[in-house]
């Protein structure tokens, strides 16, 4: 949310390359395409919170280049307890989770609209199919 000027959910190239250059990693205009293309799975060219978070992911899993900039991204974005302390990782992790928690809450609340929208087509549906029914009825 820090880094996403358009509050649209997503951080575009030019959100991406001004959070690089505000953590102290900047990347060239290839180089954050790349960043991008590397977890971008719809091919929208930006990434959501969920391939976001597939950064921490895959870093994890070493699943990233040496020379990625998303590596880079992810080793900015640990926490070290030595340095931090257990107070400071405790508040770390309990922004993620916070985090991840109402992409939760937003996942569930789209689901909830989709759920409605099919409900109220399958209503359409009976409703023309009834009105087919009765109107056959009067043209016979």
């Amino acid at each position: 949310r820090r880094y996403d000027s358009g509050r649209d959910g997503y951080i575009d190239l030019m959100e991406l390359k001004l959070m690089m250059e505000k953590l102290g990693a900047p990347q060239t205009h290839l180089g954050l395409k790349n960043m991008i293309k590397e977890v971008d799975e719809d091919f929208d060219g930006k990434l959501s919170f969920r391939e976001f978070l597939l950064i921490f992911h895959k870093a994890a899993a070493g699943e990233l280049e040496e020379d990625s900039g998303l590596l880079t991204l992810a080793k900015l974005s640990e926490i070290d307890v030595s340095i931090e302390g257990v107070k400071g990782a405790k508040n770390f992790f309990e922004a993620k989770v916070q985090a991840l928690s109402s992409a939760s809450k937003f996942e569930a609340e789209i689901k909830a609209e989709q759920d409605e929208r099919k409900r109220e087509e399958e209503e359409r549906k009976h409703r023309r199919a009834a009105f087919r029914e009765l109107k056959s009825a009067f043209t016979q």
